[in-house]
């Protein structure tokens, strides 16, 4: 991958001093999280310049070989997932470059936040736990950890606060895939919060609300 994905990067009227990297899900793009951002409210002397990457294009082998934006290949969908590890991980480097570019802008790797749904959450974890500098929090929607048991946690980011959302009725990625995630993450020593939505493979407006709150108490 080049360095630098295409991305939309959204600033605020004042110069920034947090970032959130926020990643969509398979067959998405950046574009799918932009709409939700006035959504949130957040308040302006948080100054969080918010950064949706746009996934490569590949073939994907559960939709057919269909080419889509795709942040690595999923050849079965077990409850587990097959997935092609190599790609992730090598999505997870291109994320970790957006990251070492904000750390350049002046940004505190402290007030560096990577969010994810689906596909991006799975990036999202192995990106956050292996970065070698401590980060801000790790918010999660709608996804599993698809890495956890090859991993190499770093010890930067073993306090990591992290935020796991996802719906109850989501028939793409089963809610037991988030409850996992979050048993898995306890047995490494990790504390996140956990919240369910009566929803599908989605966001729902409650789940906005939390996402902002979250957000706001990492961020203050």
């Amino acid at each position: 991958m080049s360095l630098f994905l295409p991305h939309i990067e959204l600033n605020p009227a004042t110069p920034a001093t947090a970032t959130v990297i926020w990643l969509h899900g398979l067959g998405a793009s950046g574009d799918d999280f932009v709409p939700i951002i006035p959504e949130l409210n957040l308040p302006d002397e948080l100054a969080i310049r918010f950064i949706f990457p746009h996934a490569p294009e590949m073939p994907v082998t559960i939709n057919g070989g269909y080419i889509m934006p795709a942040w690595y290949d999923i050849t079965a969908m077990s409850i587990e997932r097959e997935i092609d590890q190599q790609q992730l991980l090598a999505s997870s480097a291109a994320i970790a470059q957006f990251i070492d570019r904000e750390i350049a802008r002046g940004i505190a790797s402290e007030r560096i936040i990577l969010a994810g749904f689906s596909q991006g959450g799975a990036v999202a974890y192995q990106t956050a736990l292996t970065y070698p500098k401590s980060l801000g929090g790790l918010l999660v929607l709608s996804s599993y950890f698809a890495t956890h048991k090859t991993i190499a946690i770093n010890p930067a980011n073993q306090q990591l606060p992290i935020a796991i959302f996802h719906g109850i009725y989501d028939s793409v990625v089963n809610e037991l895939l988030g409850s996992q995630a979050l048993q898995t993450l306890r047995t490494m020593g990790y504390q996140p919060y956990y919240r369910s939505y009566e929803m599908e493979h989605e966001v729902c407006l409650e789940e906005v609300m939390d996402i902002s709150g979250w957000l706001q108490a990492k961020l203050k």
